[in-house]
């Protein structure tokens, strides 16, 4: 799963502790935290405690991969024209009928 959000993370802990048979509570206990600190994470919580979720990440054995894609990297992305205002005002104007 490729994970871009804090949404998408939230889902991936949610699947495999699921798939692990896992309730909340027993995690929230493996973890140290609370079963409301699960809740949140798994809801996509944005402020997590980035220590807290790679610890949460090795208790349900998910690997955390930091790989780039150089082919849709920021700078290389090659941005759309911008529209030509001028040409459409024109074809605008050539459809439109005159008024009296």
């Amino acid at each position: 799963m490729r994970v871009q959000s804090p949404a998408d993370l939230g889902l991936a802990i949610r699947e495999r502790r699921k798939e692990l048979k896992l309730d909340q509570k027993t995690l929230a206990e493996r973890v140290g935290v609370s079963r409301q600190w699960i809740i949140e994470i798994e809801h996509g919580k944005p402020g997590a405690e980035l220590g807290l979720v790679l610890r949460t990440l090795r208790e349900l054995n998910i690997q955390l991969d930091a790989t780039t894609d150089n082919s849709s990297a920021p700078s290389k992305r090659k941005r759309p024209a911008a529209p030509d205002l001028d040409a459409i005002v024109t074809r605008f104007a050539a459809r439109r009928p005159e008024r009296k």
